[in-house]
């Protein structure tokens, strides 16, 4: 299985997501059953480079489902949105100075899971 480096060159030389690559995707980064900080930039970090792109709708439910269980699956404060989570997921939403698709679903999706949502987030919608 290829590394989260030799994955991101490979899904960024076309500058899109097919479902393939979606799918080996979710293998590699469900592999251990949870999503970790490496991986949850990661995933941000392609979603940035692939924004307005034509990338198989199987891109959005990953970045969705990965970024939510990073958020609602971790031990700190399961299924609740903790400050520090919140500060975190807001950089990286306006830190490329746009709210594009599939992070709007991200935080729909939070907000209909999460027993909180936080204001800040509340804002960006």
């Amino acid at each position: 299985m290829k590394s989260l480096e030799e994955l991101k060159s490979k899904l960024l030389a076309d500058g899109i997501i097919d479902l393939d690559e979606a799918n080996e995707l979710e293998k590699l980064l469900f592999a251990d059953g949870k999503i970790d900080s490496e991986e949850a930039e990661f995933i941000f970090a392609i979603n940035d480079a692939v924004s307005g792109k034509s990338n198989d709708v199987a891109w959005n439910k990953l970045f969705v489902k990965a970024i939510a269980s990073f958020l609602l699956d971790d031990e700190n404060s399961p299924g609740e949105i903790d400050e520090t989570e919140s500060d975190w997921l807001y950089n990286k939403i306006t830190g490329d100075g746009q709210i594009d698709a599939v992070e709007k679903e991200l935080l729909l999706h939070l907000k209909s899971k999460a027993k909180n949502f936080p204001t800040k987030l509340e804002e960006l919608l």
